[in-house]
């Protein structure tokens, strides 16, 4: 009965001391996320922006065929 009770609380302490894997979670989410750079970032929101328009034009000309 004590094994029951003892692991699932040692496992919850030990899941919230940061200090033991906060560099390993910090230096994973770099690996897995590297920060953007501002030309990448611009280049998708061009990219977007054009996909809008072009979408917005294919309906517009639907509307207009079917009017």
């Amino acid at each position: 009965m004590t094994l029951y009770l003892t692991f699932p609380v040692a496992m919850f302490w030990i899941a919230n001391q940061a200090e033991w894997f906060e560099d390993y979670v910090i230096q994973r989410k770099r690996e897995l996320w590297p920060p953007e750079k501002e030309d990448q970032r611009r280049e998708l929101e061009e990219f977007k922006e054009r996909i809008r328009k072009q979408r917005e034009e294919k309906l517009l000309r639907a509307a207009q065929q079917s009017s």
